[in-house]
């Protein structure tokens, strides 16, 4: 069986010894990892959450109104520690609505059932762990689906990737389901670029903490005084991407890969790519499915979008 230590290593074998270097941001969260997500989470510069926090306080009646039926399985894809879904499903009939986080982590499905279980008394919950698409094949029922992409999730891929996993969903929907998806809206670089790198150096740690992870796990000597964190933003593209900069011309050795990487100074490993939306390129990316663009909710600022979309 390959384990996931091995899988992370042979991860960093080919993103280090790309001509452009990179690491993928789903290693990001490892324990330390998960704990500066929440502390970045509740940073003043980081919108993102509390502007769609807001749609689904003041808005989510609305939403959920929408979303009802006389049965509906409601889906969540990622669903992280539910404190906004929450302002959603309270506003769905109990007796008819079954809750189903899915997750690759086992533990998160544990806690996140959990959780909802006391936030949301009498609330039918059933979490499943494993891969998004087999458990949504699996899941199969006369009661209408409802799938949740909350976060801008989405937006950690690139527009071929994110057109791939939508034309996925698209295949496992029935007619009649509905998909809700939660995007950044492309906006100005002063409010997107701190977002990414805050003053208090959050992000950053969050960044090179990568670094950390693989020196304890994968036996790597990266010296962390030795490198630094960079986010750019293009507002033409509606892009921001985060990397890891090497300051000097330095050697790293990976014992677990019996491999040393060469880094140029000034070299860099990208790290996330974080993409803001608008509704021409969501039109582009669910061409070719059967699914329709609906409704629209904003925050007040228009910062962040949910959409909805239903499969004809």
């Amino acid at each position: 069986m390959i384990t996931e230590k091995t899988l992370f290593a042979q991860h960093v074998e080919k993103g280090l010894s790309a001509p452009s270097k990179f690491l993928s941001s789903m290693y990001f969260y490892d324990k330390k990892g998960e704990a500066l997500f929440r502390k970045i989470m509740n940073l003043e510069e980081y919108y993102l959450t509390n502007s769609e926090m807001e749609i689904l306080m003041f808005q989510g009646h609305e939403i959920a109104q929408l979303l009802k039926d006389e049965e509906v399985e409601i889906i969540e894809l990622g669903a992280g520690d539910g404190i906004k879904t929450k302002e959603l499903l309270r506003h769905f009939d109990k007796k008819n609505t079954v809750y189903r986080p899915i997750d690759i982590s086992e533990q998160a499905i544990i806690d996140i059932s959990k959780k909802m279980s006391e936030w949301i008394p009498n609330l039918q919950v059933k979490g499943v762990c494993g891969d998004y698409f087999k458990m949504l094949d699996q899941l199969k029922s006369d009661a209408k689906k409802v799938i949740l992409f909350l976060g801008s999730n989405l937006g950690n891929m690139s527009d071929d990737q994110a057109k791939g996993f939508i034309h996925q969903l698209n295949n496992v929907m029935q007619k009649g389901d509905q998909l809700m998806l939660g995007l950044d809206l492309i906006k100005s670089k002063d409010i997107v670029l701190p977002a990414y790198s805050d003053n208090k150096g959050i992000t950053a740690e969050f960044n090179l903490n990568l670094l950390d992870r693989i020196n304890r796990e994968l036996g790597g000597n990266f010296d962390r005084s030795q490198f630094e964190h960079v986010a750019t933003y293009s507002e033409h593209e509606g892009i921001a991407k985060s990397y890891i900069k090497s300051k000097v011309d330095q050697t790293v050795t990976i014992e677990e890969n019996e491999t040393s990487y060469h880094f140029k100074k000034d070299e860099l490993i990208h790290t996330e790519i974080s993409r803001k939306y608008d509704l021409d390129i969501i039109r582009n990316i669910i061409e070719g499915t059967s699914l329709h663009l609906d409704y629209q909710f904003t925050d007040n600022k228009q910062y962040f979008t949910d959409l909805v979309l239903t499969k004809k």
